[in-house]
């Protein structure tokens, strides 16, 4: 009885990842939307492609893998060759040019089939939300046969390709976080206005307060350790640029005629954008070639306890697991996690990452369900909440994003066998800071520019 039970479980799992995303939920699962648990799917995906990624560098995987009986074999350019692998390819920085290099390729054939779907119910829709087991299939197969592709200038050429993609899906991440922001304040100030007023008002002050802080204290820290009195130029021009550029869009909007456009608008959005403003600055000071003018995190940790000066390495050394990479995978998560369950009343925004304004009542015209069994309500059959295309679009770019992310924006040297730093990671990371305050001052005074339009 129990062998027929446990295969009964196994055929009932098979049919759902199988089939849709409703079953997929389980009976500790609340009752949601059948878009929102799409995305979360997809959105695991990457997380997965992204945790393997992690696991191929952290140091001494290679010793490890070599310990295993039979696995390792010697040098070859194949990685899989007579049942052992070459491990000096499937670790490093390599294998996660061809880890992200499967997830993107799974994620652009997706965005490119769903071209112009309108609802859940046709062919492509179905494909959309089901044969995840299919899918998942797919994804690791295309991921194996990247390891296949020749050396050759594949990593170069790749590391391009990841450097556009990173810094579109950057400028994503501003625009996310410009709609996480609005509707934090949006919350807030309705709270203000419905309930206990000084409460609420002494929390936006204390979040307000707390970011503009944190980002003058960083300020303060890149002046005093990313730049010298005689040298350094660059670094001092990034920093007073954005430094002015924020205190503008701060400026802006609380101006009257802004304030009258949008009611909602205030210091609070302004904080957060001033702050991961700051954050991008000197995410692309870390990566400057010169290292007079970009300390390791350690070094400057030491200069602070001991107050001495440490002596710059004489060469660039790949730190897989330094700051900047680290809170760059702590925001990437966040986006991708906040782009998956998003249902914004931004309706800019929502134009710019083209989604609706809603996704509609939570109800359900099916059958009734089991008591006790939750499960997902598919409210796309009249019409799609987001955009299925570019969202997988969004997904490519993460994947590039993450490569470079986990790389540290290093690029490969002539011979492929080290990274470096390199100066359009540079630029790439301070002009998608500066895009991004200029889409954050477009939704400021859009309403105020094109008053015949509704921005509400």
């Amino acid at each position: 009885m129990g062998a027929c039970l446990g295969i009964c479980s196994l055929a009932s799992c098979a049919s759902c990842l199988c089939g849709s995303a409703p079953c997929l939920l389980s009976g500790c699962c609340p009752s949601t939307k059948n878009s929102v648990v799409t995305r979360l799917i997809y959105a695991f995906f990457l997380l997965l492609g992204t945790i393997v990624s992690v696991i191929m560098i952290v140091p001494g995987m290679e010793i490890h893998l070599r310990k295993i009986p039979g696995f390792c074999e010697g040098s070859s350019s194949i990685p899989f060759i007579q049942g052992r692998v070459n491990c000096n390819i499937i670790v490093g920085y390599k294998s996660v040019y061809r880890i992200c290099f499967g997830l993107a390729a799974f994620f652009f054939l997706f965005a490119l089939l769903m071209i112009q779907v309108k609802s859940s119910k046709g062919p492509r829709g179905v494909l959309q939300n089901g044969f995840w087991c299919f899918k998942f299939l797919a994804l690791v197969g295309i991921t194996v046969g990247a390891f296949f592709i020749p050396e050759g200038t594949f990593t170069t050429v790749w590391f391009y390709f990841g450097v556009v993609g990173a810094f579109c899906f950057i400028l994503i991440q501003l625009i996310l976080l410009i709609d996480f922001a609005h509707s934090w304040s949006q919350s807030w100030v309705q709270n203000m206005e419905d309930g206990n007023n000084r409460c609420w008002f002494a929390a936006l002050f204390i979040c307000t307060a707390f970011n503009y802080l944190v980002s003058l204290a960083a300020v303060v820290v890149f002046y005093v350790f990313y730049t010298k009195p005689d040298d350094c130029a660059i670094n001092k021009a990034f920093i007073s640029l954005n430094l002015i550029f924020c205190v503008i869009v701060s400026v802006v909007s609380i101006l009257p005629k802004v304030q009258e456009a949008q009611p909602h608008s205030g210091l609070l959005q302004a904080s957060v954008i001033t702050l991961y403003t700051m954050y991008v600055t000197w995410s692309a000071m870390t990566n400057e070639p010169d290292r007079n003018c970009n300390p390791s995190l350690l070094s400057i940790v030491h200069q602070t306890t001991s107050n001495s000066t440490v002596a710059p390495p004489s060469s660039q050394v790949v730190q897989w697991w330094d700051a900047q990479s680290i809170v760059g995978l702590v925001i990437f998560l966040s986006c991708v996690l906040y782009s998956s369950i998003r249902s914004s009343s931004n309706t800019q925004v929502n134009k710019l990452m083209m989604t609706e304004e809603g996704e509609g009542p939570l109800t359900d015209t099916s059958s009734p369900h089991e008591e006790g069994v939750h499960q997902a309500v598919d409210n796309e059959q009249d019409a799609v909440a987001y955009s299925y295309s570019f969202f997988h679009f969004c997904l490519f770019l993460a994947s590039l994003y993450i490569m470079m992310t986990l790389t540290n924006w290093y690029s490969p040297n002539s011979d492929y066998s080290t990274l470096q730093s390199t100066w359009p990671a540079v630029w790439v990371k301070i002009s998608s800071s500066w895009v991004g305050l200029l889409l954050y001052l477009w939704t400021l005074v859009a309403p105020v520019i094109l008053p015949d339009r509704d921005f509400t």
